[in-house]
């Protein structure tokens, strides 16, 4: 069983960062099979940073990077502007046609 546990979530204003962390465990095949998404409020869930892929509206201000050794995969969100308001969640499928793996989402809300 794999559990992703994220954090580094909350409120921040326009222009400014956070980063986020999502804790893998459980038998994780590749940490590059994992990947962030988020869902705003009425908005469909959708994919932030995965491998070598952003979504259009984060190029440029997200970075998406992993640590093996302590199976984390970090979010740094910099530039954040108020749509980036979302809960953020991990995400991992470790092949393709695979079960998908979610944290339970950590909030972000940037606003003036």
């Amino acid at each position: 069983q794999v559990q992703l546990v994220e954090s580094g979530g909350g409120y921040v204003q326009p222009g400014n960062s956070l980063r986020l962390s999502c804790a893998a465990s459980g038998r994780i095949i590749s940490i590059y099979a994992m990947d962030w998404y988020r869902q705003a409020p009425g908005k469909e869930r959708e994919l932030v940073a995965g491998w070598r892929k952003y979504a259009d509206s984060v190029k440029g201000r997200f970075t998406i990077s992993r640590d093996s050794a302590k199976n984390t995969v970090y979010l740094q969100m910099n530039s954040l502007q108020l749509e980036d308001t979302a809960v953020y969640y991990c995400h991992y499928r470790p092949y393709e046609g695979g079960v998908d793996y979610w944290g339970k989402g950590t909030l972000v809300t940037v606003s003036s």
